[in-house]
């Protein structure tokens, strides 16, 4: 069994990263989903479909839920997906390297996970002024 990702996000990111990744690694050695949230989404409204979306990457080792920005809508839509039952972990930030990272620690557990998934967005960020 391995972890799924769901990314929880504003409009057009997720799915840009995804194509992204795709695109770099040839296949996404675990089952990620984007779920996109409109800006102008009822939280209540897209809970079942995002709660659609966390079962369908959940292999039975649990999903991480990687957000665009912490306490925004994504998030905290997030935050009410992870009190559902499946076990998830959540981390916010969501940037290319992070979801790189995360792809090439496919073998990790959810609690391992997070702390790999965050050291992508920190180590990915790079003051290039040369």
């Amino acid at each position: 069994m391995s972890v799924g990702v769901l990314l929880i996000t504003h409009p057009g990111i997720g799915s840009a990263l995804l194509t992204v990744a795709t695109r770099l690694l040839g296949r996404l050695p675990l089952a990620c989903e984007a779920f996109e949230v409109p800006f102008d989404a009822d939280p209540d409204t897209l809970l079942p479909q995002a709660s659609a979306a966390l079962r369908r990457v959940d292999a039975g080792a649990g999903v991480l839920v990687l957000t665009d920005l912490y306490g925004a809508t994504p998030a905290n839509l997030a935050a009410r997906l992870a009190r559902l039952g499946t076990p998830v972990r959540r981390v916010s930030a969501l940037s290319l390297p992070m979801l790189l990272r995360v792809m090439n620690y496919a073998e990790l557990d959810l609690d391992d996970l997070p702390a790999v998934a965050a050291a992508g967005t920190r180590n990915g960020a790079i003051i290039d002024d040369h």
